[in-house]
């Protein structure tokens, strides 16, 4: 009997390829095992590497420009109201599991970033972190939910508060939700019919924001000799017991595939991007706070300033343009001119100590192949994500040593993982070059399934 092909992808977001290939690998049995019958290696992430978007860049292969997101908060105008989340209605290319619905193919979606609210699909669709709480409707078909609840025993979205010092709680909720996810992919391997079947698990990201400080003798607050120091590795080994139950359960000629949306870093420190601006000139304020505080576009004095920033994992400015911002300053005839002398000025940004960070800056239009929304002007990579960006005003500094949304050990990095095992026989072949973009059209052609002209990435050979 010839079987369809069926393809298994297991994301485990935020899986850096120097701890989960490099450092632990002999650790982890089950993964060792399925590497040495995979192509793999580390995967180049979007710019920028972060959840949103790049879960859904992986899903389309279209970049974040063509997608118009250029994180989970985007411009919806260019008034200065902030931004506004993006959800699963903000995406407008198809994804694999889309594509495949249309086809006829059934799929199983678990916990893939940008999912909710809930789409129909051919098949069934478990929502993400981004749902509010699980009284929301976060399934399809609706009443699958209660099939959800019941395998679960209650289901995990996600860890809240996993920025924060309560440590044991935090560490007790991601197994928690790791196990639930678990044992619901395992149940549906089995009980649904499905040609695809994705799921991807929070607890890596997680788990590095919260711990990493614990086991990297070169992060700046490490601790040594903590209780929590085998916290992130004995995760991985309770991550690889979960994966081998699951290697176990499918069929033989599954095609199955391991990803991450990017990797993570420790975190030495965070710039704060708007005193920054305000110490060169750029942003004004009607009142300087007297304490840290959220920057709040009411208190600016748009008159006199012309670029403000948002805080994150990276940076992002947004200038002040004549007839494009309400209030706008910067004249169109010289915004170039300005912009490039606002990323001199950003390259050369140092630590307390007087030393060169090493900051990275790109122009939207320089890394998209289109810039759909509204994109920021300027995309700033502080440390080269070695520091996070605060958004924070009332700091009297640039230089920050704690994350202005909560305790934080760790920042995102630019290379991901990718495991491949198909029905060809590959031993352990690691493999350079391969982009998150790849991962589409490389399901598709496996499943001989017709690769859309304008999916960016290539097949991995």
């Amino acid at each position: 009997m010839i079987h369809e092909k069926r393809v298994f992808v297991l994301g485990l977001d935020s899986m850096p390829p120097e701890l989960f290939f490099d450092r632990w690998l002999n650790q982890l049995p089950h993964i060792k095992q399925l590497v040495s019958h995979s192509i793999y290696g580390e995967m180049k992430s979007t710019i920028p590497a972060i959840t949103c978007p790049a879960w859904m860049s992986m899903m389309t292969s279209a970049n974040p420009g063509r997608l118009g997101l250029y994180g989970f908060r985007n411009r919806s105008n260019y008034d200065y109201n902030g931004l506004s989340f993006a959800n699963s209605r903000s995406v407008h290319i198809d994804t694999v599991w889309s594509i495949l619905s249309k086809l006829g193919k059934k799929v199983v979606v678990i916990g893939v970033p940008m999912t909710y609210p809930p789409q129909p699909v051919n098949g069934c669709m478990v929502t993400c972190f981004m749902t509010p709480d699980t009284t929301c409707e976060y399934t399809y078909p609706p009443n699958l939910k209660f099939e959800v609840e019941d395998i679960s025993h209650g289901y995990i979205l996600d860890v809240e508060e996993f920025r924060s010092d309560d440590k044991e709680s935090i560490l007790k909720t991601i197994y928690d939700m790791t196990e639930k996810r678990f044992r619901l992919t395992r149940h549906f391997i089995r009980s649904k019919e499905w040609d695809f079947f994705m799921m991807v698990e929070m607890g890596p990201d997680r788990i590095h924001h919260a711990f990493w400080k614990y086991f990297d003798e070169d992060h700046p607050k490490y601790i040594p000799g903590s209780k929590y120091q085998d916290v992130v590795l004995n995760y991985y080994k309770y991550l690889d017991k979960e994966i081998g139950g699951i290697l176990d359960i499918l069929r033989e000629d599954t095609m199955v595939l391991i990803v991450s949306d990017h990797g993570a870093k420790r975190m030495i420190g965070g710039i704060c991007i708007n005193e920054w601006l305000i110490q060169n000139g750029y942003l004004k304020l009607i009142q300087y706070p007297r304490e840290s505080t959220s920057f709040n576009k009411a208190i600016v004095d748009w008159e006199n300033t012309t670029v403000w920033g948002e805080g994150g994992y990276y940076g992002r400015l947004f200038m002040n343009v004549k007839g494009r911002e309400p209030k706008g300053v910067i004249a169109r005839q010289h915004y170039e001119h300005f912009r490039n002398e606002l990323i001199k000025k950003l390259k050369d940004l140092r630590d307390e100590n007087g030393r060169n960070i090493n900051t990275q800056v790109y122009k939207p239009e320089e890394i998209y192949s289109q810039c759909n929304g509204i994109p920021p002007d300027l995309i700033v990579y502080y440390g080269d994500l070695s520091w996070r960006s605060i958004g924070n005003v009332g700091n009297r500094t640039i230089w920050a040593s704690e994350n202005d949304t909560g305790p934080d050990d760790a920042n995102h990095s630019q290379y991901g993982i990718f495991v491949m095992k198909s029905d060809k026989n590959y031993y352990g072949i690691r493999r350079k070059g391969v982009t998150l973009y790849d991962i589409a059209p490389t399901i598709l052609s496996y499943m001989n399934i017709k690769i859309p002209e304008d999916m960016e990435g290539k097949v991995i050979q």
